[in-house]
């Protein structure tokens, strides 16, 4: 009669603990449509003072939109900055030098009074977003094609 007696709190236990299971809800899982947006990347707007500044000594040449033609850009030739290809072989250091201290020749320095280093960074963030994402890049001209030299023909004789 022990044995029974002994297994009594152990079969209370169980079905408390059964119980308690049963009473939880589910965790609550989002339906597909409800599920949060994959993360995208947010770029920061540029600011102001960084706009100005292109718009005052960098757009005369290098256009509103980076694209190379500018007042006095048209005469020159200047990278499209709106193509994704344009700036991919150049750091932010080698931007930042060539805004800052000119590029050879081509480009004037910048007045060291006129923008702070802080703004120059700026504006290669600003200038490297005026490409525009998933244009293709420019194809090269089309050579022609080679024409094969004519037959010749006049017989060969052995």
């Amino acid at each position: 009669m022990r044995k029974p007696l002994l297994l009594l709190p152990a079969v209370l236990v169980m079905a408390y603990a059964g119980s308690l299971v049963s009473q939880q809800k589910p965790a609550h899982k989002p339906a597909p449509s409800e599920a949060a947006p994959p993360a995208t990347i947010q770029v920061e707007p540029p600011r102001p003072e960084v706009k100005q500044i292109y718009k005052n000594d960098c757009a005369i040449c290098h256009g509103d939109t980076g694209d190379g033609k500018g007042d006095i850009g048209k005469t020159m030739t200047l990278d499209d900055w709106t193509s994704p290809t344009a700036l991919a072989g150049k750091s932010d250091e080698q931007l930042f030098n060539a805004i800052r201290k000119g590029s050879d020749g081509k480009m004037p320095p910048e007045d060291a009074a006129r923008a702070k280093d802080n703004e120059i960074r700026g504006l290669v963030k600003y200038i490297r977003g005026m490409a525009k994402p998933g244009q293709p890049a420019a194809e090269p001209a089309a050579q022609p094609a080679a024409t094969p030299a004519p037959a010749s023909s006049s017989p060969t004789t052995k």
